[in-house]
């Protein structure tokens, strides 16, 4: 009896033995199987898109330039990526805070395939420097013909930039005027910014025109030597103190006076150089004539007035001679 009970106790080791052997192959072939499964199942993966767009300018933004003449238009340069092995339909949409834009609507690519296209947007002319938020969105709308499990978009947000430009107007108040010797007068000129954003303008007599007039023995003076517009704003308006020379001589002359505004926006940020106006004025300057200042115009009226008298007088002293004639000789 206890020889068969130590034979049933190996024989019940021995089978847990085998037991626990054929449990650890099987958790081997189970892990050997999950091991072996997991590159495929990673190779499974959802619809998605990559979008990229970049600006040409170094500053990374859109610029639009906006001055009389431009283009109106800036771009950025994208570019849409698939990742995976489906075969994806792309919607493009593009916002730009009220500007017009232009981007192809749908594009279709292979799997892992790419395209590139431009988004473009158009601004008004002469509109008001800003900055303004360009948004670019792709979004897979279809994957292997049929909608998409998930939302695969991809999204890139840019600045636009209105550039600002400089644009003057000058206008004299007075551009003919007759003045006497050794006489005090203001003469006026408007300045207008017609740019698209504030600037500030150096004003004044050119330096050539300042010269020949002091040299005749002109004395100016100029209260403002800059003024700081608003653009489209009212002119600003800008005097220059003349005096005429005080020894004019006995002819009249004319002199010119050439009045001058340039912006400094022009001369530090365009590439095109300063961007000023000038306006010139005539000023004419009568002579001196002794003993008054009217003495020879009214002397001409005097004589010509006493020429039609004289002539008035013979004519009725004519008339008077051949009325007595008449009357010496009734009979003819």
């Amino acid at each position: 009896m206890v020889m068969r009970v130590e034979k049933l106790g190996r024989n019940t080791g021995d089978l847990l033995k085998a037991l626990r052997r054929s449990l650890f192959l099987l958790a081997v072939y189970l892990a050997s199987t999950l091991v072996i499964a997991t590159p495929a199942a990673a190779q499974v993966s959802v619809p998605a898109v990559d979008l990229q767009c970049l600006s040409p300018n170094p500053s990374g933004a859109v610029d639009v330039p906006v001055y009389p003449g431009a283009t109106l238009t800036g771009f950025a340069n994208c570019k849409v990526s698939n990742p995976n092995s489906y075969v994806e339909r792309i919607q493009i949409q593009v916002s730009a805070d009220g500007l017009v834009v232009a981007a192809p609507g749908t594009i279709t690519l292979a799997p892992n395939g790419e395209s590139e296209f431009q988004t473009t947007v158009r601004a008004d002319q002469r509109m008001t420097m800003s900055g303004r938020n360009l948004i670019v969105t792709a979004t897979v709308v279809e994957a292997n013909g049929a909608p998409p499990p998930n939302i695969a978009e991809s999204q890139v947000q840019m600045i636009i930039n209105i550039l600002q430009f400089s644009r003057l107007q000058v206008e004299a108040t007075e551009p003919f005027l007759q003045l006497s010797p050794k006489t005090d007068h203001n003469f006026e000129f408007k300045v207008y910014n017609q740019g698209n954003w504030a600037d500030k303008f150096k004003v004044g007599v050119t330096d050539d025109s300042r010269d020949k007039l002091e040299e005749k023995g002109f004395q100016i003076s100029i209260p403002l030597v800059s003024v700081e517009i608003e653009g489209m704003a009212a002119p600003m308006k800008v005097r220059v103190m003349v005096r005429t020379p005080k020894n004019q001589g006995w002819t009249d002359e004319y002199h010119t006076l050439e009045f001058e505004a340039i912006s400094e926006f022009s001369c530090r940020y365009e590439t095109s150089g300063c961007n000023s106006m000038a306006q010139m004025i005539t000023i004419y300057v009568r002579g001196v004539y002794l003993p008054g200042f009217e003495l020879i115009p009214s002397l001409a009226m005097l004589g010509m007035a006493a020429a039609v008298i004289a002539r008035r007088s013979m004519e009725d002293d004519e008339d008077d001679e051949e009325a007595d004639w008449r009357e010496a000789a009734p009979g003819l």
